[in-house]
């Protein structure tokens, strides 16, 4: 018979049958519509899409409803959601978890959000995620899996914070006043006041999301793979000895892209030791370079440089950016120590060595720099400048700043000019690598002979020096 199973043959059952698209299960229930009028056909039997299972409330002790969705998130994974709720007390409570298995390399997303629907994006919390606001100094670490927006995040996270402030101004005041200065911001933030800022999500699982968008420009939504650290294996319970293998297997090779290396240095602040993190980025469609940083615990002195290697190039660079738009001020940008920085519409000129080696991007360059000049024009705190400066320097400082911060907003169109000897120095592009941006112009030059004596080049001889030793 057509419908009778053949003895010894078994029905294979995938994944993919239990974990469906939110639309594949809605499919399955019972058809309301099409001449059937909402009633079943006899015989068939509604399929249970969301399953129940009755657990002990930890409010209450008494028995409460658990449910279960095995669901697929469309460009994502398969996911298990989960509600529990109480008829006897009202407690409810909701997760997420993630139903496959540790991804081979852990993943960090970064959304910058510039208007208001940027927070409708689905965000997807794994329990081992740590959630960054970048701009408001704010980081939530590894906890309770969430499916959410960026708006129901954000919410949540101020929603919390704002619980124990009755408690925290009576008993420890400094810690009120610096939480509700966070309250304060998360608010504008969700009130669209305080646009544009930076949500970070980074898992060392690799099993959390943010949903990216078609239309998102260069800088918009960034998604990284990095390989984990032997002490976030451990923490995902992955089997220590095996990673303690391959980083012997590796000890003495060179250095490994997108992998931190710690080694000891001393404090140049209170010279107590301290720890330099280094760590080598590939920058596509450019070169390698090497991201230092040096934190003391101490004193809080903080420091972070970039170095650049390979061969001195015969002939320097020069690169001109239009920046017209908030994309292009998400640009990624490399400033090398032999690099100077021109921006002739906001009268700024900034000499190589001034700011050091930096990877960021325009946005990130024009802050640092405008806050290390402000620092050292008006050293009393205040935006009215030290006693030594007249009347007339001070307005002039004032409308220098004004001039930046609207440039940092994307209120003024400006140019970037940024000459490097050494080429050293490297600005994204908004097209594809092989075709020319409108916005940007690169040329070569040569070095002039005060360029070369300040690298030091003419003193350095690269061929024939064994000879002259041996004399």
């Amino acid at each position: 018979m057509p419908g009778a199973e053949e003895p010894g043959h078994s029905t294979t059952v995938s994944s993919t049958d239990f974990f469906e698209s939110i639309g594949q299960k809605a499919g399955h229930l019972a058809p309301t519509t099409n001449g059937t009028n909402g009633v079943t056909p006899k015989g068939d039997d509604d399929e249970k899409v969301v399953e129940e299972i009755e657990s002990l409330c930890m409010n209450c002790h008494e028995n409460g409803t658990t449910r279960m969705l095995l669901t697929a998130i469309p460009y994502f994974r398969e996911v298990i959601l989960m509600s529990f709720s109480c008829d006897k007390c009202g407690f409810s409570n909701s997760e997420i978890q993630s139903a496959g298995t540790i991804q081979p390399k852990g993943s960090s997303y970064i959304l910058r959000l510039t208007e208001m629907p940027d927070f409708e994006r689905s965000v997807v919390k794994s329990d081992t995620a740590i959630v960054k606001f970048i701009e408001l100094d704010l980081e939530v670490p590894a906890g309770r899996g969430q499916l959410t927006n960026v708006e129901g995040l954000l919410s949540t996270i101020i929603d919390d914070l704002e619980l124990g402030q009755e408690a925290r101004k009576e008993q420890a005041p400094e810690v009120h006043a610096k939480v509700d200065e966070i309250i304060q911001k998360g608010r504008a933030m969700l009130a669209g006041e305080a646009f544009p800022f930076r949500l970070s999500v980074d898992d060392p699982a690799g099993n959390s999301w943010i949903t990216p968008n078609m239309r998102d420009g260069v800088g918009k939504w960034e998604k990284r793979d990095y390989v984990r650290t032997p002490e976030q294996n451990e923490a995902l319970g992955l089997g220590a000895g095996d990673v303690v293998g391959n980083a012997q297997e590796t000890a003495d090779d060179d250095i490994i892209p997108d992998q931190v290396y710690e080694f000891p240095a001393t404090c140049p602040g209170c010279m107590h030791p301290c720890t330099t993190n280094m760590k080598m980025v590939d920058i596509p469609h450019f070169k390698a370079v090497v991201l230092m940083s040096t934190v003391c615990t101490d004193c809080g002195y903080r420091s972070n440089d970039v170095k650049t290697g390979g061969e001195i190039p015969e002939l320097g660079k020069k690169i001109t950016l239009r920046v017209e738009s908030a994309e292009d001020l998400a640009r990624d940008i490399l400033k090398s120590e032999s690099c100077s920085l021109e921006c002739p519409e906001l009268n700024l000129q900034v000499n190589p060595g001034t700011l050091g080696g930096r990877f960021t991007t325009v946005e990130g360059l024009l802050t640092q720099v405008r806050n290390d000049l402000h620092n050292q024009i008006f050293e009393t705190g205040t935006s009215e400048g030290g006693d030594s400066l007249s009347a007339n320097e001070r307005s002039q400082w004032t409308a220098f700043f004004e001039g930046i911060d609207a440039a940092i907003k994307g209120e003024k169109k400006f140019t970037i000019i940024l000459t490097d000897p050494l080429a050293s120095s490297y600005v994204q592009k908004a097209v594809d690598p092989d075709q020319e941006d409108p916005q940007m112009t690169t040329e070569d030059y040569e070095r002039t002979e005060e360029e070369e004596e300040d690298l030091g080049l003419k003193d350095m001889k690269v061929e024939g020096y064994q000879e002259e030793n041996a004399n």
